[in-house]
């Protein structure tokens, strides 16, 4: 089973290799965004997108909307795991 994190993309670290800072949960990281640039979509236009990242690949772009309730249901998880811990 693969895992996907939204994030949002806040700067282009290196256009030329398609690398990109991600915030993923206020924690910034370096990410590869080779598999959702193209044509219609360059590198440079990335900025403000929202992506699953998985394994420090942007895997693919989402809506804002699906982002926000993806991060919901992870906080969700997180919370009914420190119930059932404490």
């Amino acid at each position: 089973m693969c895992l996907g994190i939204p994030g949002q993309i806040t700067e282009i670290a290196d256009a030329a290799c398609k690398l990109a800072i991600v915030n993923i949960g206020g924690v910034k990281r370096q990410v590869n965004i080779a598999c959702i640039v193209d044509e219609e979509h360059p590198v440079e236009s990335c900025v403000g997108d929202w992506v699953l990242v998985h394994v420090g690949f942007a895997m693919n772009r989402i809506a804002e909307e699906e982002a926000a309730e993806t991060l919901e249901l992870l906080a969700e998880i997180a919370r009914s795991q420190e119930q059932v811990l404490n």
